[in-house]
């Protein structure tokens, strides 16, 4: 199981980014998290075609689909959708891995029971403005 953000073991930060200008406010090669939506196509669009790391968050199965085909590093996905989001990536052979957010250590257990390829703790995800 792969952790972002646990107390006790060191991992890089999540950038969330609501514009592409804000791109610029974030370290070099930092993962940039951007949620899935119409509106943020143009933003993911420009880190796709940029081969640049990105961590989306997808709210459901068609979401997970499209962060797949836009080559997402991770994909985040809240604690209800997980098992069928492991299952579909792993149906799918997606190259990314599937996330889940949480915010307590005692979520950690029930989702390595179901599989899941990680965590990422909501203190991790750094919002950055433009």
């Amino acid at each position: 199981m792969i952790f972002f953000g646990h107390r006790f073991i060191e991992s890089e930060n999540f950038y969330h980014i609501s514009s592409i200008e804000a791109i610029q406010n974030t370290p070099s090669s930092s993962t940039l998290y951007i949620e899935f939506s119409e509106t943020n196509l143009d933003i993911i669009t420009h880190t796709f075609l940029n081969s640049m790391p990105t961590a989306i968050y997808a709210q459901n199965v068609t979401q997970l689909l499209y962060a797949s085909s836009f080559n997402a590093s991770f994909i985040v996905v809240e604690k209800e959708l997980a098992k069928t989001a492991q299952n579909v990536a792993e149906n799918y052979l997606f190259d990314a891995k599937i996330l889940v957010l949480i915010e307590k250590e005692d979520e950690i257990e029930e989702l390595a029971l179901l599989g899941v390829d990680g965590v990422v703790f909501s203190n991790t995800i750094i919002k950055i403005n433009s």
